[in-house]
């Protein structure tokens, strides 16, 4: 891998091990009409320091599978091959894929139908990596991070804080966790919190996106 790959820190706080769990999730999607179904999140080891991380939730109505494969290298999520596709009987299908090559520093993808190649830059994460990086710089102790993010061929900029500390209920058992935010512009109407399990390895309890035409989708641990 080039010096593109990781990020120019050398905190000893982020060389961090990585855990393989996999972990069960209620799903719902609501856009007028409620999907309800069930969701599961796993992270497995493929050898050799490389990673597969891959979220699937099943619907009556809607499907979503989204995966990653990475490398795991001081502490630093390095995205490999990245695949997302949503699929329902109401929903239009969305499909994106990323193949990062860290050796050219170009990235070259998909999204629907457009195709895409960029430059990367040092550091950076895909759309579903960032959550990962995000729960093991938690783990460090980090409160306030800021990933560039490759999307549907651009770079965004996101900034993730710890807004509270909030305790959830789950069959009967409370949960005390850490309520991170992404911080946008105080008029964006999109909306995306994420709550972390200290006690369970800093696990993701619930996701919550609420998008600007107001339909939301949501993870809650089973």
């Amino acid at each position: 891998f080039s010096s593109l790959a990781v990020s120019a820190s050398t905190d000893s706080t982020t060389k961090a091990e990585l855990t393989p769990y996999e972990a069960s999730y209620t799903a719902s999607m609501s856009k007028g009409v409620s999907l309800n179904g069930r969701g599961v999140r796993t992270l497995s080891s493929q050898g050799n320091n490389v990673w597969l991380y891959r979220t699937d939730v099943d619907s009556f109505i809607a499907d979503i599978n989204e995966s990653l494969i990475f490398k795991w290298e001081n502490g630093h999520v390095i995205p490999l091959r990245y695949r997302y596709r949503l699929s329902g009987f109401l929903i239009k299908d969305r499909q994106q894929s990323i193949d990062f090559n860290w050796q050219t520093g170009i990235a070259k993808g998909k999204y629907r139908d457009d195709s895409f190649e960029v430059k990367l830059e040092k550091g950076t994460l895909d759309p579903l990596g960032y959550q990962l990086q995000l729960h093991q710089d938690l783990k460090a102790g980090k409160r306030d991070v800021t990933y560039r993010v490759l999307d549907k061929g651009d770079y965004d900029t996101d900034r993730f804080a710890v807004i509270a500390e909030e305790s959830l209920s789950d069959q009967g058992r409370n949960m005390k966790t850490l309520k991170a935010e992404k911080v946008r512009d105080q008029d964006s109407k999109r909306q995306t919190l994420m709550w972390f399990d200290p006690e369970q390895n800093y696990l993701l309890a619930r996701l919550l996106q609420v998008e600007p035409d107001g339909s939301e989708y949501e993870l809650r641990l089973k």
